[in-house]
């Protein structure tokens, strides 16, 4: 018998969101013919993966407001086209130092914490920071591509959208931000969640793939100013969501909201930091995709049923890495969305709690390259990007025919 109660809560909003799995009249399970999810996360590869990553870096750190951020834009809009990748769109915004911010990284005072519901801080901690010195990046080609300094003014970022084919006036969103900082190439924070973006994005847009609900993929820019990207999104379209345009179209430019994913940092899980600060050189083996939804957010009932959904997807298609949920959701692109829709994180670790705590040495420092970062590694970030694409399928209602 089942007496815990947690248990018996977390099957009881599984039977609710997710669908059953069909059956034979003979009693044996057919899923693996019938589930169409299960194919599209078989389309998922390491190599293509990695390769999407690598991509990335050859814009240095795409900080925002350069010009190798606004060439990094326009390639991940080329290879989206090359995907075919159906109505892709930018948001333009216009940015400022003096823009209010939204917090990208952990709180900076103890008694903020739970201002932001990012968890207290426990254990051995080490120091987190960004890098200011290009001197500190021993690559010198690297350290003349990151040399062009941000400069105020116009902002764009790139999106695509899969239309469901019976509720095409409702969608999930699926984001990344495509900028970094730090002087290196950011390959992790946050080309690692860009790539899965991408990636997603390619195999939902192959001509065999239809979805009963639609699905945008997003590539937010500014993150690491403050969410500025993400809240730009939002104050734009987010008072335009489930209009019909033009009237008797049965075309809704801003789909009505059920849902935002977002993924931040997905490589790197090397455990807590030694006393001496010093990291572990391989990967934990109790590494796992991260998913998070804020307990203080106004939709947080609706967050934590998307957050079980996601993790009963890790569980039914991820092939190497499980999955654990937590309530500390905080500092990324789903904040804006958070008391507007059900939003959760993807993540490496736990933002606030971890992250802040050091656990991932390469944050917006000079060795967040592409070298750095092992097969294992990768693979991790290749499990999240299974278990959102299983999710999403599920939710979505997708199907696969010509």
């Amino acid at each position: 018998m089942i007496r815990n109660t947690t248990t018996i809560a977390l099957f009881m909003v599984l039977a609710a969101v997710l669908p059953a799995t069909p059956v034979s009249a003979a009693g044996e399970t057919d899923a693996k013919q019938a589930d169409p999810v299960k194919v599209l996360v078989s389309r998922l590869d390491l190599e293509r993966y990695k390769a999407t990553i690598k991509g990335l870096t050859q814009f240095g750190d795409r900080r925002q407001g350069t010009d190798r951020n606004r060439a990094a834009v326009d390639w991940i809009e080329s290879q989206l086209k090359r995907y075919g990748c159906s109505n892709i769109s930018r948001i333009k915004y216009t940015y400022f130092p003096t823009d209010a911010r939204r917090p990208s990284g952990p709180p900076a005072a103890p008694d903020a914490d739970a201002a932001v519901g990012g968890g207290r801080y426990r254990g051995v901690r080490s120091h987190t920071g960004v890098n200011v010195d290009p001197m500190l990046q021993p690559d010198e080609k690297l350290r003349v591509l990151n040399s062009q300094p941000t400069e105020p003014g116009a902002r764009e970022e790139v999106y695509c959208t899969k239309v469901g084919t019976t509720h095409p006036d409702e969608m999930y969103i699926v984001g990344a931000h495509m900028d970094g900082h730090g002087w290196g190439e950011a390959a992790n924070d946050d080309g690692s969640g860009t790539a899965l973006v991408m990636e997603l994005a390619r195999i939902m847009s192959a001509p065999d793939v239809k979805t009963e609900r639609s699905i945008r993929f997003a590539l937010w820019n500014n993150e690491e100013t403050g969410l500025n990207g993400a809240r730009a999104y939002v104050d734009q379209r987010a008072a335009l969501q489930g209009k019909e345009e033009p009237a008797g179209s049965g075309r809704y430019p801003e789909p009505k909201w059920l849902g935002m994913i977002q993924h931040d940092m997905m490589l790197f899980d090397h455990g807590m930091p030694r006393a001496d600060g010093s990291m572990a050189k391989d990967q934990r083996p109790e590494a796992d995709v991260n998913i998070e939804f804020q307990s203080l957010s106004k939709t947080a009932e609706g967050a934590q049923k998307l957050a079980w959904a996601v993790y009963a997807a890790n569980e039914a298609y991820a092939t190497d890495y499980p999955a654990a949920v937590g309530p500390h959701m905080t500092n990324t692109d789903s904040t804006p969305f958070m008391d507007l829709v059900p939003a959760i994180s993807l993540r490496e670790n736990e933002r606030g709690r971890e992250i802040g705590a050091g656990w991932d040495p390469q944050w917006h420092q000079p060795t967040d390259v592409y070298a750095t970062y092992s097969d294992a590694d990768f693979r991790l970030g290749l499990n999240a990007a299974q278990t959102t694409l299983g999710a999403i399928g599920r939710l979505s209602g997708v199907a696969l025919g010509r």
